[in-house]
């Protein structure tokens, strides 16, 4: 089916102390208490009244002092017996759950926030649910569109984008929703009935531009507000796979079903999986169809998306997640070991991208030496310092599955730990955002909003 174009009208300071390295209760240790049987006699005897006074002056005897003295180590032992208070080891949640006004079985699908004002922002689900909050994600209050109430449609709104203060929104049954002036007003811009497939994906690209995905593989870019759209692919993902019967792609033969998943990375790219995971196909730039690709792995395909360095990372049914070996499109993958607790891993978004200089870090390294031991000579150190240019990455991504899975990298996904925040949360995690690198969220059916901490 071919793509039809649509139209409508001080170093000091750095020294560690003495003091900084010990508990002050070792510092400061008490005295220990002598036995009672070393006590000298003088010390069991009261001090003698006035020679005034006739009345001889009391003694303490064995039995008491014993008897005070396995008092007071009873008490101690009491003391020692108390519970401590939680070591600073014991690392906190770093996600909260935010109560939204809205039926308990709503699934969340997308998150977006003004880029002018990144306290202003909107997010979207089933059942017509568009929430909005200005005050960063703390709170949010139902929002009304009166042109997309106009009809007897229950809309499930998929996805949302925002360059400037210019956003759009595109939903099922089909629906595409624009406003120029950060959300506080909504037009609703009119589609052709040739449209391929429902519209599942759409990213504000300029100004009064935007590109849109359907299910079917159809991509339509606009540069007029959404008045006219252009087809950036020319047939449908089925017509594509139908001609290409030899291709030698699984499961291919024949295709007409729909995407699964779509991500888009930075630079353009797609990447999407077919409703049976038995493969999935990418599409770049310039390039007039989808291709094709078998999938490396045993298991169909749950989702897959970009990675912080251009790799890609893919989730199997069942819990397993692979990273694809080296940057850019390829079929070769390698699994990474998770604990998913045997529920399935349905996203996974990246944080931040950490980039250090290594020459500037080595400088950084030796100063810090030269400033805690000042009797150390420079020289010593001299051969730390070179003209590299190699970079040290620290990539943050967060995954997040069935029944509350939440597992977070720090190393680009090499290693993964889990994190229980969502642990007694009896719902799934289908989506993990991060707007920039202090705001970030993830979001769930029946309702469920986590915002990160961090």
């Amino acid at each position: 089916m071919a793509m039809p174009n649509l139209q409508v009208s001080d170093c000091s300071n750095l020294k560690p102390s003495l003091t900084s390295l010990f508990s002050p209760r070792l510092l400061h240790r008490p005295h220990p208490i002598p036995h009672p049987r070393f006590f000298p006699k003088a010390s069991l005897q009261q001090p003698h009244p006035s020679s005034s006074s006739s009345t001889p002056p009391p003694l303490v005897n064995r039995r008491q002092l014993i008897s005070q003295a396995a008092s007071l180590s009873l008490s101690v032992a009491t003391l020692s017996a108390l519970p401590l208070p939680a070591k600073s080891e014991e690392v906190l949640s770093e996600w909260e759950r935010i109560n939204l006004p809205i039926d308990p079985g709503v699934v969340l699908l997308d998150i977006a926030f003004v880029p002018d004002d990144p306290n202003h922002g909107f997010l979207l689900g089933t059942r017509q649910t568009i929430l909005e909050t200005k005050d960063g994600g703390n709170t949010w209050v139902p929002r009304s569109i009166p042109s997309a109430e106009d009809e007897d449609f229950n809309y499930r709104f998929n996805s949302i984008s925002f360059k400037g203060k210019e956003g759009w929104i595109v939903g099922k049954p089909a629906i595409l929703l624009y406003t120029s002036d950060a959300g506080e007003s909504w037009e609703r811009i009119p589609l052709s009935a040739q449209l391929p497939g429902d519209m599942v994906y759409i990213k504000a690209t300029g100004e009064k531009s935007a590109e849109m995905v359907t299910d079917q593989g159809a991509i339509y870019v606009t540069s007029n507000r959404g008045f006219n759209w252009r087809a950036a692919v020319q047939e449908t993902v089925s017509a594509t796979l139908n001609r290409t019967v030899s291709s030698g792609i699984s499961g291919a033969s024949y295709y007409t079903g729909t995407f699964n998943t779509v991500n888009r990375s930075p630079d353009g790219r797609y990447v999407a999986v077919s409703s049976r995971g038995n493969f999935y196909l990418t599409w770049e730039p310039g390039q007039p169809f989808w291709q094709p690709h078998n999938r490396a792995v045993a298991r169909r395909i749950q989702n897959m998306g970009w990675r912080a360095d251009g790799g890609l990372w893919l989730l199997v049914r069942g819990g397993g997640l692979f990273l694809s070996k080296g940057t850019g499109i390829t079929e070769d993958f390698e699994e990474i070991p998770v604990q998913s607790r045997g529920f399935g891993i349905l996203d996974v978004g990246y944080r931040s991208t950490i980039y250090i200089d290594l020459f500037i870090y080595k400088k950084l390294l030796v100063w810090n030496i030269m400033c805690s031991f000042p009797l150390l000579s420079f020289p010593r150190f001299s051969e730390l310092l070179t003209s590299s240019k190699e970079l040290i990455v620290q990539e943050e991504a967060w995954a997040a599955g069935g029944s509350g899975v939440l597992l977070r990298t720090t190393n680009g996904g090499k290693s993964w730990t889990r994190d229980k925040a969502a642990d007694n949360i009896a719902a799934n995690l289908y989506s993990v955002k991060f707007i920039d690198d202090k705001k970030g969220f993830v979001l769930g059916n029946d309702g469920v909003l986590l915002r990160y901490l961090g």
